[in-house]
């Protein structure tokens, strides 16, 4: 449809320093869990109730940590703790500010059209996924792989691949 707006790219941040300070100690306590190599480390951030972190479009399982486990290739989680790790030490974005959904989001592949990666972003996403990865994204029409969400607030709010 023409009369809609073109779709604007949010700024791609990189400056830890210019998010709040809640989001930065989440940020760093998820990284330091991720980095221990203990996934049992990530219960304590999940949340629970209306504050549970969402892990999985598909409903909210009884052990998040269980879970993960069940998710991660080696079944122990170190490949889903090596995913988090991975996803939070890229460049992010800010979404909705000012609203009750106001987000920040790892990475920012998430909210750019793949067709609009420039050549050093298609780079930093194959540091992520591989070619058959991306070329089922495009089939898709959208970056489906994990990412991540803080609250302004510094709540662990999604860990989720998918759509």
């Amino acid at each position: 449809d023409s009369d809609q707006p073109e779709y604007q790219i949010p700024d791609i941040l990189s400056d830890l320093s210019a998010v709040p300070f809640p989001v930065r100690t989440m940020r760093e306590l998820l990284m330091k869990a991720a980095r221990s190599g203990d996934i049992e480390q990530l219960r304590n951030f999940v949340g629970t109730g209306d504050d549970q972190t969402l892990l999985s479009f598909g409903g909210q399982p009884d052990d998040p940590v269980e879970f993960l486990k069940s998710l991660s290739g080696d079944g122990a989680g170190y490949e889903i703790l090596a995913i988090l790790e991975e996803m939070l030490a890229e460049d992010f974005v800010h979404l909705d500010a000012g609203t009750p959904e106001e987000i920040f989001v790892w990475p920012y592949f998430h909210a750019v059209p793949l067709e609009r990666l420039t050549p050093p972003q298609r780079v930093a996403l194959y540091r992520l996924v591989t070619h058959g990865d991306y070329e089922d994204m495009l089939s898709f029409g959208a970056y489906n792989f994990y990412r991540v969400g803080i609250t302004p607030d510094g709540r662990w709010r999604f860990f989720v691949a998918g759509d």
